[in-house]
């Protein structure tokens, strides 16, 4: 059930308002510059989702590291990583607003872009993406480090990548018929902040009481 929730966060990055406005400007990258056609931007985007999701899946190869480090610390690192994730939600609420979580505006010469260039650039604006999609990748991240085991973590930020990748790939190839949902979206920004921002907070409470475990064994 926690990968299920790792990847509802990805699907929620992606209708942020850091991201989801620019989608039409990595699909004009993935046509090259040029007329866009569906297989050229399958292509793009599939090589660029592939590049954010190996970065992803090596953060969370570290974070289960470390957390298998602080495995004998566990009530310890339960309440700093749930603290840290109730801080990304109230973030996300607006109670306060920290630059940490604003993105920057980037170029990129896109001309002629492959599948394997479009999976460099995807690894490049993955870090480029850090402070714009922190809140919920941190939040990702520190369930991983208290999977307390790499290949767990790795899984964690996998199934994260995928909530965020496969809603990317639809959009590329459908974004000429999800034009109004995507101006739903955006009308509805208020709300679906305040939604999200809250799951964050109640999610950190139950990982810092130690309760999330218990919670997910429910529903599972």
């Amino acid at each position: 059930m926690q990968y299920v929730i790792a990847f509802l966060e990805g699907v929620i990055t992606f209708i942020s308002p850091c991201l989801l406005p620019m989608l039409p400007i990595y699909i004009s990258y993935f046509a090259g510059g040029g007329e866009r056609t569906a297989g050229k931007t399958l292509k793009g985007a599939l090589g660029f989702v592939a590049g954010f999701t190996v970065v992803f899946v090596m953060l969370g190869a570290l974070a289960g590291t470390v957390g298998s480090f602080l495995r004998e610390y566990q009530t310890a690192v339960n309440i700093v990583s749930g603290l840290i994730v109730v801080f990304f939600g109230l973030n996300f609420l607006g109670v306060f607003r920290l630059n940490l979580f604003r993105g920057g505006s980037k170029s990129v010469q896109t001309d002629n872009m492959g599948f394997f260039s479009a999976l460099l650039f995807g690894m490049v604006f993955s870090v480029g993406w850090t402070p714009c999609v922190g809140a919920f990748l941190g939040s990702a991240l520190m369930l991983a480090s208290q999977q307390a085991h790499i290949t767990e973590g790795m899984l964690m930020l996998l199934a994260y990548s995928l909530g965020l990748g496969i809603p990317f790939v639809l959009s590329a190839v459908l974004i000429d018929y999800l034009k109004s949902a995507f101006n739903w979206i955006k009308k509805n920004y208020k709300v679906i902040n305040t939604v999200s921002g809250s799951l964050l907070v109640v999610i950190g409470i139950l990982m810092a009481t130690g309760m999330l475990g218990r919670f997910l064994g429910l529903l599972g």
